[in-house]
């Protein structure tokens, strides 16, 4: 299986902003505010690309399922960060899912030496757009000075 391969099978297209591509594959019934109750998605990361850091107004559980380890900073509103590795490899450190705290800032990319990543996203409520927020390189290096070269390379325009 390829990156191609799950490409034309999913009808995956580019993820607005953050980067990669992705499928929703599930929206639950609309809540009384608008939002569902929750959400799914696939997703898609090559080594040429990330996923640019963002953060979310609820939890966000991320999915490993296929390809080369996903790293993940993750920036929490206390001034700490922290990284996590999605994989198979469960005994060394690695998680086959791992739950981002709401407000916490977050950004991945395969790791270094891989070609890919394929792993999915559940939100409850669900995700819309009007509640991801787009992360700004220098208020993030301001908060985070310690991860800065981290942050400039996981923060596009």
């Amino acid at each position: 299986m390829t990156p191609e391969d799950l490409i034309a099978h999913y009808g995956m297209e580019p993820i607005p902003r953050e980067g990669g591509l992705f499928r929703q594959t599930w929206a639950g019934p609309q809540r009384p505010d608008g939002r569902p109750e929750g959400t799914a998605i696939v997703a898609l990361l090559t080594a040429g690309d990330f996923s640019a850091l963002h953060r979310l107004p609820t939890d966000e559980v991320w999915h490993f399922y296929l390809g080369d380890p996903l790293e993940l900073l993750l920036l929490a509103p206390d001034g700490t960060s922290r990284t996590a590795v999605l994989g198979t490899d469960v005994l060394g450190g690695r998680h086959p899912q791992f739950t981002v705290p709401a407000g916490t800032w977050m950004g991945g990319r395969v790791v270094e030496g891989g070609a890919w990543t394929f792993f999915g996203c559940t939100m409850a409520p669900g995700f819309t757009f009007e509640g991801y927020e787009h992360g700004d390189p220098g208020e993030l290096t301001a908060r985070y000075p310690h991860e800065a070269a981290r942050i400039a390379s996981l923060c596009r325009p």
